[in-house]
């Protein structure tokens, strides 16, 4: 039976971390460790990992370092044939870790295995909406412009395909391996699928069931729309060194699509100034992207519009309308992949 180590890096997540833990440890698939790498936080959340009397729980302790300093440490401590990660506020559905060792185990040229996840909010309660990514075919076109993985908390991942893209690196004084870049301030998931994409041949591949609920949370730096957007630059600028080719033939459509992402984030937190902005500039980066997704751009251009115009008040009725009609296409749509 094959063992796998979920690695969950925490900061400052004691409100979270509870449902986090639990939902780990009610996998239906046993044979796991749990590593939380607790990254230098002020509030109880080590103290709330202590208190679990479970032995397949290790924590360990750093100073604050970041999201990828933590994820590098537990990748050095894991000690499974698959490794996954799981976000500190966000959860799996218990069957999550036996789908993705089955669909490894059947599909051996597969070192990412992911699957679609439903949006909740920060109470927990859901959305009724879901991150439906592509699943198959996967190419280094999806993987620069769509980021088909979407969440870092919903991929299993082959041990064997980090060994691939590790390095090494004197950035604390000593030589040490390294698989997460920490020298990048954001975007670290898209770090690693790049490198996975661009330097090994290993495949992505998506399993069509929501297994991952995926938290949104505005304090967080998923808020930070200007932040994450200078993030995505500079990791653009890293993939740029090792495959300019990759990057020249992609890099506007990448840049426009990222754009877009975020314009729907800015009308997710309500601030319709920004989301009409980024919009207009993701259209005016890759003019071609109203050819290529229609709907989707149409639907944030138009989202954006509304919320910068109209009153507060009628724009959540609207988007109250507006999400249970998407989350509706969207729930048949996991129906008919199931079919």
């Amino acid at each position: 039976m094959k063992f796998i180590s979920v690695i969950v890096p925490v900061y400052n997540l004691e409100q979270y971390i509870v449902d986090t833990i639990q939902s780990v440890l009610a996998q239906t698939y046993k044979h796991f460790e749990l590593i939380v790498i607790d990254d230098g936080s002020t509030d109880r959340t080590a103290e709330i990992c202590e208190q679990f009397q479970e032995p397949k729980l290790k924590l360990i302790r750093q100073r604050n370092k970041g999201a990828n300093a933590a994820r590098n440490a537990g990748l050095r401590a894991a000690q499974g044939d698959y490794i996954a990660f799981l976000d500190g506020d966000d959860l799996w559905f218990p069957e999550k870790l036996a789908k993705h060792i089955e669909h490894l185990e059947q599909s051996p040229q597969v070192g990412i295995s992911y699957s679609q996840s439903a949006f909740i909010d920060e109470a927990g309660n859901p959305m009724g909406l879901y991150q439906m990514p592509k699943l198959t075919d996967i190419t280094v076109k999806d993987v620069l412009c769509r980021n088909p993985i979407s969440n870092g908390s919903c991929a299993v991942l082959r041990k064997e395909v980090f060994e691939d893209i590790k390095f090494q690196d004197d950035l604390y004084g000593t030589q040490d391996d390294f698989y997460w870049d920490e020298r990048l301030e954001g975007s670290q998931d898209l770090d690693c699928w790049f490198r996975i994409a661009l330097q090994t041949d290993w495949k992505m591949e998506g399993i069509s069931e929501i297994l991952t609920l995926y938290r949104v949370n505005s304090h967080g730096l998923s808020a930070k729309l200007l932040k994450k957007q200078e993030s995505w630059e500079q990791v653009i600028e890293k993939t740029r060194q090792y495959a300019p080719d990759a990057v020249a033939q992609w890099e506007n459509p990448a840049r426009a699509y990222h754009l877009r992402y975020l314009a729907r984030r800015a009308v997710t937190l309500k601030d319709g100034i920004t989301a009409l902005k980024l919009a207009w500039i993701a259209i005016a980066t890759h003019p071609k992207m109203v050819l290529e997704e229609p709907k989707r751009t149409v639907v944030t251009l138009g989202a954006a519009t509304v919320l910068s115009v109209l009153p507060k008040p009628i724009y959540q009725q609207l988007e109250d309308l507006g999400m249970k009609v998407a989350g509706w296409f969207q729930k048949r749509q996991v129906f008919q992949y199931k079919i």
